[in-house]
């Protein structure tokens, strides 16, 4: 883990655990800590200037997310890539998104429609800014968000999100290693325009393509990381 030319970060209007967890999941999300390797509590507490009781809160919930391994007598380790994991989050995502998405769109509002354009200009102009990348994840979801909300269905809303949290660091390494960028934006700005059209089929087959698609990029490049 070379985390040497990392500042402390500042522990300031939020507890300790939620600023620790913060950091924690970038450094893993952005590829600073690779999977497999040890999470040393000591030594990130050190370099946080914080006690090891807010770090091991931090990992306890990283392992919820599945970012980390954490043994209470034998700590922590950042998870490895798995084809066989991102295989079913993605399949899970797809068929859980496309359903909610069909289900939304007849509900769709303007408010709904106008949110979703807010969010995907603030998105694509991230894609633009080399410092932005730790903001993509969050605005994709809410992008996706925007459009799924009309369903009203909040269990199924909170599922697709735990699945979102749980792809996060995949979709980043897609995005930053695969020439994703230019795929994206196009299907995201298709995808908005065939909702504003109310347009369920076409909105459904194209959502199902962008998650697919996405899963076979990665796939490929996780395979090349493991092997």
């Amino acid at each position: 883990m070379n985390l040497a030319s990392e500042s402390p970060q500042p522990i300031v209007h939020q507890t300790r655990t939620q600023v620790v967890l913060k950091v924690i999941r970038e450094w893993i999300l952005s590829g600073q800590i690779k999977g497999g390797e040890p999470l040393r509590q000591s030594y990130i507490a050190q370099k946080l200037n914080v006690s090891r009781i807010p770090v091991r809160e931090a990992l306890v919930q990283l392992d919820a997310e599945g970012l980390v391994n954490f043994e209470p007598h034998k700590g922590a380790t950042a998870t490895l890539l798995s084809v066989e994991q991102v295989t079913e989050l993605f399949e899970l995502r797809a068929m859980i998104e496309v359903d909610l998405l069909a289900k939304a769109i007849p509900n769709l509002q303007d408010v709904h429609l106008i949110k979703a354009q807010s969010v995907l200009d603030q998105l694509e102009l991230a894609f633009k800014l080399e410092s932005s990348v730790a903001t993509w994840s969050e605005l994709n979801r809410q992008f996706h968000t925007c459009l799924y909300q009309a369903a009203n269905r909040p269990h199924t809303l909170e599922v697709v999100q735990g699945l979102n949290i749980h792809s996060d660091r995949y979709i980043r390494l897609q995005l930053l290693h695969t020439g994703g960028i230019p795929t994206a934006e196009r299907e995201h700005r298709a995808l908005l325009e065939l909702c504003q059209c109310k347009d369920i089929a076409g909105a459904s087959e194209l959502l199902h393509q962008h998650i697919i698609g996405a899963l076979a990029a990665i796939k490929a490049l996780v395979e090349k990381q493991v092997n």
